[in-house]
Parts: C-alpha cells; structure tokens; sequence
C-alpha cells in the first residue's frame, strides 16, 4: 500500500511539473520538432530585406503592435471578414503596419519544413530578432511556444499601442501597462533607429512643438510634410535621419541634439526622467544593445497563449 502511495504521489508530481513546463516559452521548444526552423526563417527575412532594407523594421515593429494588443499571440495578423473585425484597421495599424505578405512567405516555408507545428506568434518574434541582427543590430535568444490567438480586438489596438502623440508620463504608463519598466521603455524606443513615418504621424511636431532643432524642422522635414492636413499625409521620412537602415545608437544622438521625428520620441529627451538613460545610450552602443535584447525578451513574454490555449495556425491571416 505505501509503494502505491508513493507511485501515486510520483506520478501526481510529475503531471503538476508536465503542466507547468507546457504553460512556459523555452529558447529550444521546437529543437526536435523543427530543426531547421531559425535558418529557414532567416533565410526568408534576409531576402526580404535584400530586396527593401525598410522592411526590416516593418517586421520588427508587427510584433511590437502584436505584444502590445492582448499579448503576443499573432492576433495582428488576421484579415477582417464580413464576420470577424481583426486589428489591421485600428488607427495605430491602418495604412501604417506591413510587412504581412513576408509573413506569409515565412508560414509557407516554416509548413514545408515542419508542417503544423510552428505557431505565427512565434514566426513573429523570430523574424524581428533576425531584422535586428541583420541590420547590424544585436541578437538574442528567442523564447518559444506561442501559440496563434483565435480572436482579435479592435478596441485594446486602438487603445494600447502608444501613440505618437505621446507624452513621457503616458508612454510610462502604457508600458506599465503591459509590465515594462521605464527602463524597457526607453530601450524600445530604440528600435526607431530604424524605419520610416509618415507625415500625419509627425506634422505637429515639427510646426507645433518648441523642442525640436529649428534648422532641422524647417529644411529636413517640413518640405517632406506640409502642414495643411491632407496635403502629403503618407509622405515618408526616415525615424533616424542619419543610418535609417542600420539598427545603431543614433536614434539617440538624435534626441540628444532635438532632432526627434515624432513627439514621443524627443519626450525620451526633454529635461524629464529618462534623460539620462538616453545621454547614456547615445554614447554607449553597447548599452543600449544589451538593454535592448533584454527588453526585446521580456516584450515577448506578454501573456503568451501555451498549452493547449489557442491553436497553430495554417494561414496566419485567418483562424482554421
């Protein structure tokens, strides 16, 4: 009767420790279900950004408004039906996130490789992780075990994504919101030293705000942007005027010298709590990577669907 008692308990110990290994992301989750996932990732990321460097940071920021709206769970990737409202028209997302057709062509090389095994969330963090490092940036070690979210909400898209409009102490917030320190935040924001904006997106900065370098404003941008609205909305300029290909610490010699292009990326620098971490990383490259891949990492880590919760996609636009 004791031996059977103690084989109970083993077992009972075992499933509880099965349940929570099932319930947590692990850098090797699919190192025997799908070997060569990260080179056949990379391979399909390196070739997108070949053929348009931008898009580097257009995959890097998907899984920002991915983590950001219910955690990251691919919940970005669905396309509206006439019976399902997705994300991709939320005012943060509408004519500005894309890269969606890259996606798909890592899904259908992730399927031949593994079929039905690797979850679109988890494509996501993998692919902004190679954009990183393929622009010169760093790298890390990327969790794994996401599985694909089977709803999407318009409303936290609208509402949890900081705009660019923001103020310090909102920006703080949002990401406190979602479990990142300040510190994070800042970090993060460093991921604006690469890509582009759009002029609806910065017009009243570069008119309105008084703390962005006159000369700049004037010659750099306003040309770029008039400020009638609807005149040139979708007009593009680079988030980093000096390497806007290259992920490096100039975003933050930016803000240093009062040439941010959004509102709450000179917010990062205008006599405030976070100026110090910017002068730091302006400064240090080293710093700010290190910092970076940590944020990254812990960014991934929100609220991610594992177990038997949600699904693997077969088409990351749509639920099976």
């Amino acid at each position: 009767m004791a031996s059977l008692t103690r084989t109970f308990a083993t077992l009972a110990l075992f499933c509880l420790l099965l349940g929570s290994t099932n319930g947590q992301l692990s850098t090797d989750y699919y190192s025997y279900s799908c070997p060569n996932l990260f080179t056949t990732v990379k391979d399909v990321v390196a070739s997108a950004i070949a053929k348009e460097a931008r898009m580097g940071a257009s995959l890097l920021r998907l899984f920002f408004h991915d983590c950001f709206v219910n955690g990251c769970d691919g919940s970005i990737l669905l396309d509206d039906t006439p019976t399902f409202t997705g994300e991709k028209t939320a005012k943060p997302n509408n004519n500005s996130v894309r890269g969606f057709e890259v996606v798909d062509q890592i899904k259908s090389a992730v399927e031949k490789a593994c079929p039905g095994v690797v979850s679109c969330a988890d494509i996501l963090a993998i692919a902004a992780r190679d954009s990183v490092a393929i622009l010169k940036g760093p790298t890390w070690d990327v969790k794994l075990g996401r599985r694909d979210s089977k709803s999407a909400s318009l409303q936290n898209a609208n509402n949890d994504i900081p705009p660019p409009t923001s103020s310090l102490s909102n920006l703080t917030s949002k990401y406190a919101a979602k479990g990142l320190s300040a510190k994070d935040m800042v970090a993060l924001s460093g991921a604006h030293t690469i890509g582009q904006a759009r002029c609806t997106n910065f017009r009243d900065h570069i008119y309105n705000d008084t703390n962005i370098e006159a000369s700049f404003a004037r010659s750099s941008l306003q040309p770029v942007c008039p400020k009638l609205t609807g005149s040139g909305d979708n007009n593009l300029a680079p988030l980093d005027t000096h390497t806007s290909t290259t992920f490096d610490n100039y975003y933050f010699k930016n803000l240093v010298s009062k040439r941010g292009l959004l509102h709450s990326d000179q917010e990062l620098f205008n006599g405030g709590s976070t100026d110090s971490q910017v002068k730091s990383y302006s400064s240090s490259s080293t710093a700010f990577f290190a910092d970076f891949a940590s944020a990254m990492i812990k960014m991934g880590d929100i609220s991610p669907l594992t177990g038997s919760n949600g699904e693997i996609r077969k088409n990351c636009r749509k639920i099976n």
